[in-house]
């Protein structure tokens, strides 16, 4: 009798790189499809992401429509899109604003930091760490400016935003923003955040 874990991918015997995320199976151990639609690639491991909660999802959704809505036309807002930061670290943002040329190529699975002007998280209680260490700690090692962290404070968005610190490589926290989000960079915003889980 096979079990589960006999169709399960095997890493490869060097470990799993960020290129491996293009060749999954569509399908899970057990048939499930999109199995592995939601798999990041942390430090050379696969982290599967919970379910969405209704505010994460929202926020995600008005987020990125936002910030596509303000953007400079050389600059498009998208939503969980993979940023390949290294070899063995391929994290899968809920929100990037990148360059418009990239963001118009419909083949693309993954966006280079180069591409990338702005990295959103919104941090779910299971990946907190994740969010607010591992995952920052390696935008900031591969050089993307801006990071937004957002956290859900009873039902209210709160915007923590960080700029890199070309001095020390690593983000400087800028403001707390809650109720109102504006800032200058990395092109001028202004978010209504109570208005976003609405």
């Amino acid at each position: 009798m096979s079990s589960a874990l006999d169709y399960w991918p095997s890493p490869p015997p060097w470990g799993w790189t960020a290129d491996d995320l293009d060749r999954l199976p569509t399908e899970g151990p057990n048939g499930e499809p999109d199995f592995f639609k939601h798999v990041e690639l942390i430090d050379g491991a696969l982290v599967f992401m919970s379910p969405q909660k209704r505010f994460h999802q929202r926020m995600i959704r008005r987020l990125s429509e936002t910030l596509d809505a303000q953007s400079p036309e050389h600059l498009s807002a998208v939503d969980q899109m993979d940023v390949k930061l290294g070899h063995r670290m391929r994290p899968c943002p809920d929100v990037v604003v990148i360059d418009t040329v990239a963001a118009d190529d419909d083949e693309r699975t993954f966006y280079t930091p180069a591409e990338v002007h702005l990295v959103v998280e919104v941090v779910s209680p299971e990946s907190e760490d994740r969010d607010r260490k591992t995952k920052s700690f390696r935008y900031a090692e591969a050089g993307i400016v801006h990071f937004w962290r957002v956290e859900n404070n009873d039902g209210s968005p709160v915007v923590y935003v960080y700029e890199l610190d070309p001095a020390t490589g690593a983000y400087g926290l800028t403001g707390i923003h809650h109720g109102r989000l504006t800032v200058p960079v990395p092109f001028p915003i202004d978010v209504d955040l109570d208005r976003l889980p609405r």
